[in-house]
């Protein structure tokens, strides 16, 4: 196995060059399960560059030759709206794209590819994949396209004119590739091909991507991006470390509380004054009228 790139650091610096889609188009001919070829890579409100992104978020916004549009996205941080923002992106994508004055026949079909490091939801695939179907909640038929929109729109299911998501779950992988796909997620987990790899593009990662072939500074770039993944996710742990304590120490004196209070109302019960329930549990005496 060799040394490669990190699939988001080289989305920003490296699979923007012409050159080099090669690597793209296997990811995305994997994933979607049929030929893709990138026409060029678009700009978008949506996908402008920031220097937080470095350690953040990558978007990279692509056209196919059908003139879909692809939106790439790496996350590392853990964002707990993020399903919301993958619909907030296509939206923006769909209203980007279309002229004012044309007809909604114009609507760009877009493809939402999420991979993130993080946990997201709770699932236990690693690849999940969403698309827009309308069924009748009476007979529970699948809403069809009438003949003349599947001539029209040259597609033939309603869904495949809305905005599709993918999701990949990087860091949930840890098995043996065995699949095309399962070798492309072990390269996006571990920045490793694994031996015997033939996925469509990773020949192109072989070539291309290797940390050896990258100047002085580029190195130093790229170590400067590892080690802001390192610190991100560190204190993403030492969060979730402090939330488990606090939780656990809130649990603790709510629990504490309860006791105290079942205590009062048994006194309570057996005719004692409340200034002595009060003194013995603790409690005002207001607390233990209202009990």
């Amino acid at each position: 196995m060799g040394n490669y790139i990190r699939f988001d650091w080289a989305m920003k610096r490296l699979l923007r060059d012409k050159a080099n889609f090669k690597v793209l188009e296997g990811l995305l001919t994997t994933l979607l399960n049929e030929k893709i070829t990138i026409k060029n890579l678009l700009e978008s409100e949506s996908n402008q560059e920031e220097e937080y992104d470095k350690y953040n978020r990558v978007d990279l916004l692509a056209e196919n030759s059908k003139g879909n549009l692809i939106l790439i996205e790496v996350q590392n941080n853990n964002e707990y709206a993020y399903f919301q923002r993958m619909l907030f992106g296509t939206s923006k994508l769909v209203t980007e794209y279309i002229n004012r004055g044309e007809g909604y026949d114009k609507v760009r079909k877009i493809y939402s590819i999420n991979i993130v490091y993080f946990t997201l939801g709770h699932g236990k695939d690693i690849v999940y994949h969403g698309k827009t179907v309308f069924k009748g909640i009476h007979l529970n038929d699948v809403l069809e396209l009438s003949p003349f929109q599947r001539q029209t729109f040259k597609v033939d299911e309603v869904s495949q004119l809305y905005p599709e998501y993918y999701i990949l779950k990087v860091n949930d992988f840890n098995k043996v590739a065995k699949t095309p796909l399962e070798e492309w997620i072990y390269y996006l987990n571990t920045g490793e091909i694994p031996e015997g790899a033939n996925a469509p593009g990773l020949e192109e990662v072989r070539e291309k991507l290797k940390i050896d072939s990258m100047n002085k500074a580029e190195k130093e770039a790229y170590y400067r991006h590892l080690d802001n993944i390192v610190i991100l996710r560190d204190n993403i742990n030492t969060e979730r470390a402090e939330g488990r304590a606090e939780g656990r120490a809130e649990g603790k004196a709510e629990g504490e509380r309860l006791k105290q209070e079942e205590i009062a109302r048994n006194m309570k019960k057996l005719g004692m004054d409340i200034a002595t329930i009060s003194a013995a549990t603790g409690m005002s005496e207001e607390e233990i009228t209202k009990l």
